[in-house]
């Protein structure tokens, strides 16, 4: 953790939508006129999306038939955790982009599924912004939790964070729903050794609960909307959070435990700019005066 540069960290699985909870963030940062170093999570795949299959193809051969980008063999944590240390104390560091489709590969004149060359951060930066899915992960090799100042969790729960993923792959990628469920069985034992233990680790979570039935996730026609879900928030360390406040600004909200607050699924940005803003603020506070 670093005063003078500070970094915010968003971490959850694929599909569970952290892709939201960035977009509240890119507002914030907008409208505060702060400048924020951004690193993709994908950037940090050991592997770019040719290679990422002759792996898989060799560690099926070898007997391991789990083997995923959940897990810590296909990233590069070491260099994740060093690229946080170094920003941490002097605000620089390297970074890439992954290209994932043609339109982001077209402007690199790259395939698709490739990474683009290390660059050094462009300076100057107020904070370094990650999302992706290893920003509080801890093996016996590399701790990446200890650095982000703010660390996000985005978790849906199981059965929701499965339509997620069904529907996006199939819709954008052109997947089976065969190939989507056999990347989720794939995924499961890194998922439950090093993607959920992350959640423990975190300052705030955000899980998304629907209220209509998700029993069988491989048939839901449509994902349940904002308005067909509560947001469950969880606070690692409540204090200096004004809880009656959020009540007042978030109607139809309440507490379910004293570190707990339960919002309407539609007012869950509403919640974040509510509670994420005075954070930054007091970061960016405590930047100036390191």
């Amino acid at each position: 953790m670093s005063n003078k540069h500070p970094i915010i960290a968003i971490t959850g699985s694929s599909g569970a939508g952290t892709s939201t909870v960035t977009r509240t963030f890119e507002h914030i940062f907008r409208r505060e006129d702060l400048h924020a170093g951004i690193v993709e999570g994908d950037s940090f795949h050991r592997y770019d999306r040719r290679a990422m299959k002759l792996a898989m193809e060799e560690a099926r051969q070898a007997g391991n038939q789990h083997f995923s980008h959940f897990g810590p063999e296909a990233n590069l944590l070491e260099e994740l955790a060093a690229l946080f240390r170094q920003y941490g104390i002097s605000g620089t560091g390297r970074v890439r982009r992954y290209l994932h489709d043609e339109a982001e590969a077209a402007q690199f004149q790259q395939e698709s599924g490739t990474f683009t060359e290390w660059q050094p951060l462009s300076e100057p930066t107020d904070l370094l912004f990650y999302e992706g899915l290893h920003g509080a992960a801890v093996t016996d090799r590399v701790n990446v939790a200890q650095y982000p100042d703010l660390l996000v969790g985005v978790v849906p729960i199981v059965n929701l964070e499965w339509i997620q993923k069904l529907h996006r792959d199939k819709r954008h990628r052109g997947y089976s729903t065969e190939a989507v469920v056999d990347t989720i069985l794939r995924r499961m034992p890194d998922y439950i050794n090093y993607i959920t233990p992350q959640f423990s680790r975190t300052h705030i979570n955000f899980q998304r609960v629907p209220t209509v039935d998700t029993s069988n996730p491989f048939i839901s026609r449509d994902i349940p909307t904002a308005d067909e879900s509560f947001v469950v928030i969880r606070f690692a360390n409540p204090k200096g959070i004004d809880f009656p406040y959020l009540l007042n600004m978030v109607h139809d909200s309440f507490m379910s435990r004293p570190n707990i607050i339960v919002v309407p699924g539609g007012k869950m940005e509403l919640a974040m700019q509510l509670i994420f803003t005075p954070l930054i603020l007091r970061l960016m506070e405590n930047r100036k005066r390191s």
